[in-house]
């Protein structure tokens, strides 16, 4: 009798609009491989399923040598940025039913060019708004008893209109959820094919509008993204089954063994397919968080701990923040026009993306984004006639020959006379040459990823110039070099494969839960008997889901922190909390804490204004499931001659007063450790391209990374003379044309 040992191979698979990315890794060998395969918009679990299949087959392995399945998932990202929710109901306390109505007294961008702003309609239409007699205080005591009656004549009413989806918010539920616990057994008696979220249990804070509308995302997107993960979850089953579908094959016999299989979360952590059906919003920015951490891997790996991401798609460009290693987390996100109040990597979305549509506005200005051609129809250079024969930033890049007339080493073949004719109509309308139209469109969009990055740094109290830039993604890097003169950057990083860079950071995360409770107090008078109890049950809550996720208790590990403000705020700050007990000295390291948090975000503090008292509002627990990460490889050394991966010669436009350049492109596999390539310049790989512009150059590290830098950018006259991304991008076309009528 022969036996078979199995290897170790654990597999990330990130669905993108255009591709669906996989990246694997062998845990005994310690290699990582990568690839990519056609998405399926119509049903992404057939993209998920063919990238599992594709990747099994480069490594000559089966189904039993996978040990878990990571997915960064966009079900419930395009559901809520799409609006394409179903018919939602919502049970509040009685006298409470215009929560959603009344919402928070703000405008979005203080009106605009608009005397005139139009509240967008509610995630639940008044008439679907129900209530239920009862009451608690914020303490957690009864004050008037749960209406049994008139709880079950709700759960009949909206089982005879047919509303299947519910989000439950009663008031105080963060203090006592036993209202809303008796809720959801009325429901469940009178309508048991109903879909229930408890704010309870989605987010246990205070502020009502906040909870409700969280609790109403969680169950809006929560029947899809079930769907979703069940269809996946029995499709792997096959693998390790009877071998009917897939690549895989009998394990033995007996009943088939599940793959492990987990999902992204915002909060830059994973869950098992099996808990996250439980709280889908916790994936609503669950693609975007993979990057930032695959991109601080790699950052850190490189040695910079102050980082700035790009991550850049068909569609839009998503920035992030790295500190110390980790993106920066908030709990005052967004998606699409719906605030979710939970932990997630602070990601600020522009489009400006590689399809966004080049236009002009009525008053004769050239605009770029948000607007996409998407990958079908694509730009005009994919040759099927592009979106309304509108040109997009690829098509600018084709031109200018940024970019090879091909995608993916030549899978897709681009037409430069269509991105040619499309950019003349604009040039046309604009009175300039199709180049410095070309440029124009590019200058635009590089000027909205910088006030993209400035929003998620300089509005967080950082100095930018401090920063490298990790871009990534088919289109992140194409723009990489006027993003440092714009901004004053200290350089850029490109990982290698950036395309992939996503997938590969679901191989590096751990197994992630968060706990918050509500409890205000002033740090004066804090009850640390109390204080401790509520860690100490958000512990327990902890412990027991990373129980159920199979981690020993041994390896269990907790994150401890609190919001604190100062009294009279509208707002809270995070500050870590230590381990063990707490008393009073700690608590006053806290406090401590906040001041210098503070001072860093605001610029002041109140430390020792005896008028100006710090106020304790919500303790937050973060259990966390370790796993192994992989360890990405060195490349071989070269002799610092880059030469030998230069591959042709192009003409390429990087300023339109000074035209095209013969400027050598360079294949980046063929570059080792130490080369240096001297802009201007063009490296190519499979998945994506790095323009250097002229003053540029490029250092290959240990790692393969090209690490971009200007020299002599870093003194303290080119930080005095940076040009500070506040001024407005259609500055840059008013110069133009001001150019074009002095010539």
């Amino acid at each position: 009798m022969s036996t078979t040992t199995n290897r170790r191979i654990r597999i990330g698979i990130d669905t993108g609009g255009t591709f669906t990315d996989v990246v694997a890794f062998d845990e005994d060998a310690g290699t990582i491989t990568t690839t990519k395969t056609p998405s399926t918009p119509g049903n992404p679990a057939d993209g998920f399923i063919n990238g599992v299949d594709k990747v099994l087959d480069l490594l000559g392995a089966t189904g039993a040598d996978v040990t878990a399945v990571s997915h960064g998932t966009t079900v419930a990202t395009n559901q809520l940025l799409e609006a394409k929710l179903d018919p939602l109901g919502f049970v509040t306390t009685e006298g409470y039913e215009f929560v959603l109505e009344i919402a928070r007294q703000a405008v979005p961008d203080g009106y605009g060019n608009s005397y005139f702003w139009v509240k967008p309609e509610r995630i639940v239409p008044a008439d679907l708004v129900k209530t239920v007699g009862g009451r608690m205080d914020f303490e957690g005591n009864e004050v008037r008893p749960f209406d049994e009656d008139g709880a079950r004549a709700v759960a009949r009413w909206f089982r005879d209109q047919g509303i299947n989806t519910l989000g439950v918010n009663f008031l105080h539920a963060y203090a006592n959820p036993a209202h809303e616990e008796r809720m959801r057994q009325v429901l469940a008696e009178e309508h048991p094919d109903c879909v229930v979220s408890l704010s309870s249990e989605v987010l246990r804070e205070y502020r009502e509008y906040e909870r409700s509308m969280t609790t109403l995302v969680d169950a809006a997107v929560k029947p899809k993204v079930s769907a979703y993960v069940a269809n996946i979850s029995e499709r792997l089953r096959a693998y390790t089954g009877t071998g009917a579908e897939g690549s895989g094959g009998s394990t033995g016999g007996g009943a088939p063994r599940a793959m492990p299989f987990y999902i992204m979360k915002s909060n830059g952590g994973v869950l098992s397919a099996e808990e996250v059906v439980h709280q889908p919003i916790t994936t609503v920015l669950s693609g975007p968080a993979a990057g930032a951490l695959g991109a601080a891997l790699v950052s850190g790996l490189a040695g910079f701990d102050k980082v700035l991401t790009c991550d850049g798609g068909g569609t839009s460009t998503d920035v992030s923040v790295v500190l110390g290693g980790e993106p920066t987390l908030t709990t005052e996100g967004s998606v699409g026009a719906y605030p979710s109040k939970i932990p997630m990597i602070d990601v600020v979305t522009v489009g400006a993306g590689g399809g966004s549509i080049a236009w002009i506005s009525p008053d004769g200005s050239l605009k770029v984004g948000p607007h996409s051609a998407g990958a079908d129809p694509g730009p005009l250079c994919y040759g099927r006639g592009g979106a309304d024969g509108a040109p997009t930033i690829t098509d600018a890049h084709l031109l200018l020959g940024r970019i090879p007339p091909h995608l993916l080493g030549g899978e897709i073949p681009l037409d430069v006379d269509a991105a040619r004719a499309g950019l003349e109509q604009i040039a046309g309308r604009l009175g300039l040459d199709v180049e410095r139209a070309a440029t124009g469109i590019l200058e635009i969009s590089a000027w909205n990823q910088a006030n993209a990055l400035r929003q998620i740094s300089v509005k967080r109290g950082l100095d930018v110039r401090d920063f490298m830039l990790a871009t990534f993604g088919g289109s992140g890097s194409l723009l990489a070099c006027r993003l440092v003169d714009i901004l004053g950057l200290a350089g850029v990083i490109v990982p290698l494969n950036p395309g992939n860079v996503s997938a590969f950071g679901l191989l590096t995360v751990d197994v992630k839960n968060d706990y918050v409770q509500t409890m205000v107090s002033k740090h004066d008078h804090l009850d640390l008997a109390q204080l401790g109890s509520v860690y100490g049950a958000l512990a327990e809550r902890a412990t027991h889901a990373l129980d159920l996720e199979g981690f020993e208790r041994a390896d269990h590990q907790f994150q401890r922190t609190a919001d604190l403000r100062y009294v009279g705020q509208a707002f809270e700050v995070r500050v870590p909390v230590p381990a063990g007990e707490l008393d009073q000295a700690a608590v006053d390291r806290v406090a401590e804490a906040f001041h210098d948090e503070h001072r860093a975000l605001y610029g002041y503090d109140f430390r020792g204004d005896e008028r100006q008292q710090v106020e304790w509002v919500n303790l937050r627990v973060t259990g966390v499931g370790p796993i192994t990460r992989p360890t990405l490889p060195e490349i071989g050394t070269g002799e610092g001659d880059a030469q030998r991966a230069r591959t042709s010669t192009r003409r390429v436009c990087f300023d339109a007063a000074d035209g095209y350049v013969d400027t050598p492109v360079y294949w980046r596999p063929d570059l080792a450790d130490g080369d240096l390539v001297q802009g201007p310049a063009i490296i190519e790989e499979f998945g994506s391209t790095v323009p250097v512009h002229p003053g540029f150059e490029v250092r290959v590290d240990a790692w393969g990374n090209l690490v971009i830098t200007k020299p002599g950018s870093d003194d303290a006259a080119h930080r005095e003379t940076a040009q500070p991304a506040l001024v407005s991008a259609s500055a840059y076309l008013t110069a133009v044309q001001s150019q074009e009528e002095q010539a």
